[in-house]
C-alpha cells in the first residue's frame, strides 16, 4: 500500500511539472507571436541564435514587426525534454529550454508532412 501511494505522490508530482512546463511553453509561445506585443519584450523570447539570424537585416525590434506570423487559438503544445512545438490555428512555433526559460528558435514553420518543418524565422 505505501509503494502504491508514493508512486501515485511521484506521478503527481511529475504531472505538476508537465503542466508548469506546457504553461510557460504556451505563454512564451502565444506572447511571441502576438502582433500588438512590446516588440522589444518579444525579442526578448528568441533564442539567441535566433535573434542573430532576425538582426541581419535590422533590428530585432524593428524586424519582428515584419515576420510572417500567422497566430491563432492554441491547438497544441508538446513537449520532448528540453524542446517544444506549440501549434497555433494559424502557426507552428518551436522552443527550447534555456537557462533563462523557453526561448523560440522557430516560429513561421508549414509542415511538409514527411519533411522537416518549413520554418521563415530559424536560425
Amino acid at each position: 500500500m505505501r509503494r502504491v501511494l508514493l508512486l501515485g505522490c511521484a506521478a503527481l508530482l511529475l504531472g505538476g511539472c508537465s503542466s508548469s512546463q506546457e504553461a510557460d511553453v504556451e505563454r512564451v509561445a502565444t506572447t511571441f507571436a502576438d502582433p500588438a506585443g512590446d516588440p522589444a519584450a518579444r525579442c526578448d523570447l528568441l533564442a539567441p541564435s535566433t535573434r542573430a539570424a532576425i538582426e541581419e537585416s535590422a533590428a530585432c525590434t524593428e524586424a519582428i514587426d515584419e515576420l510572417p506570423l500567422d497566430t491563432g487559438e492554441v491547438a497544441s503544445v508538446e513537449i520532448w525534454g528540453g524542446d517544444a512545438q506549440v501549434t497555433l490555428a494559424g502557426d507552428t512555433l518551436f522552443l527550447t529550454e534555456t537557462s533563462a526559460g523557453w526561448k523560440v528558435i522557430a516560429a513561421a514553420c508549414r509542415s511538409q508532412r514527411e519533411k522537416p518543418y518549413d520554418c521563415e524565422v530559424e536560425p
